[in-house]
């Protein structure tokens, strides 16, 4: 069974932009971060751009841009541009209506989806491309103050 990663690098490529402090990334760049190929990077963002979170600047010294300030951007909004499939999917062939969970698996099964639907966004609603930004940022700073420190100690 295969789960997504477009979530997972679409929130990659959007943080290292936030982080940029608006200039434009190209898509190289950020393929480096994410170490994949540059082909992938740009077909997301694409998909960003279409959903309004990010722009391109053309010609030389050009690339990927915020569209918006990173305080206006929801995890939630880039959870919707990038990723269409459920949470999980049900049976490939309908299963046989001789049996009551046979009969009531699907519609039973889709009651879940729905509400870890509907949790996955809640909880991506609460937090928005700056604290994510912001969350990285100090996971940097302790990372180097632990470094200094082995190098003092």
């Amino acid at each position: 069974m295969n789960t997504s990663s477009r979530f997972a690098v679409g929130v990659h490529i959007l943080a290292m932009l936030a982080l940029h402090d608006g200039s434009p990334l190209s898509s190289e760049r950020i393929a480096a971060s994410v170490n994949t190929n540059p082909a992938l990077i740009r077909r997301l963002l694409s998909m960003l751009a279409q959903a309004g979170l990010t722009t391109a600047q053309l010609g030389t010294g050009g690339g990927a841009l915020l569209a918006r300030d990173p305080a206006e951007i929801r995890l939630v909004d880039v959870y919707r541009a990038l990723e269409d499939a459920p949470v999980f999917a049900l049976h490939r062939e309908r299963p046989a209506a001789g049996s009551v969970v046979g009969r009531h698996i699907r519609t039973v099964l889709l009651e879940v989806s729905d509400r870890i639907e509907h949790a996955i966004d809640a909880t991506l609603a609460e937090q928005t491309l700056a604290d994510l930004a912001s969350s990285l940022t100090q996971h940097e700073k302790a990372r180097v103050r632990k470094v200094a420190k082995r190098k003092v100690g």
